[in-house]
């Protein structure tokens, strides 16, 4: 009985694996090259939310962007990759960014020790969100929270760490609506 019971934890457990892959965009697939630094690693405790802080045109090509963000990570600012653990485009697609289990890195003052940065594309000082985006950082969100027990009291933004405008007042916006706050309910409900 207990091994059809470990049976069960083991097809529920890479069920849950396999379901997440049908969504994301691997590392290998954007063209990433690795650079990982042993004592970047780190466990997640919480979940953090930005906004690339930038115009994001709807027809930029992601996939050089996401190249030359590691190239500038790495080379301008010394960080051994992409600051951001998930990235999602202005159509919804979510990118497979820094490995989840190496911190993650921001250009302000808070430590992201125990973080998983999801980013957002666009300056939401000025751009509009997108409900493709708004799907995706959910998909996101209640798979990192599932995945790392994470409560919904440790689902935050970034501007709630440090003194930054990000995510953007039309990001920040939307995570004030009961629409965000039933989402946050039920993630609690379920954890």
């Amino acid at each position: 009985m207990r091994y059809i019971g470990l049976l069960l934890l083991v097809f529920v457990f890479t069920s849950n694996q396999a379901t997440a892959q049908d969504w994301l965009i691997e590392r290998s697939e954007w063209g990433s090259t690795d650079s990982l630094i042993e004592s970047n690693r780190h466990t997640i405790s919480y979940i953090t939310i930005h906004h690339g802080g930038e115009i994001f045109d709807d027809d930029k090509n992601v996939y050089s962007y996401l190249k030359n963000l590691q190239s500038w990570s790495r080379s301008a600012r010394g960080w051994m990759d992409v600051p951001y653990h998930y990235i999602i485009d202005r159509k919804g697609n979510i990118f497979e960014g820094r490995p989840l289990d190496y911190r993650g890195d921001t250009n302000t003052s808070y430590d992201p020790t125990g973080h998983a940065l999801i980013v957002l594309l666009g300056n939401f000082e000025e751009q509009e969100l997108r409900d493709e985006q708004i799907e995706s950082m959910k998909t996101v969100t209640e798979y990192l929270a599932d995945w790392k027990s994470v409560p919904a009291s440790k689902i935050k933004t970034h501007k709630d760490y440090a003194e930054t405008l990000c995510p953007g007042k039309k990001l920040s916006e939307y995570l004030f609506t009961k629409e965000w706050k039933q989402f946050l309910g039920k993630l609690e409900a379920e954890n």
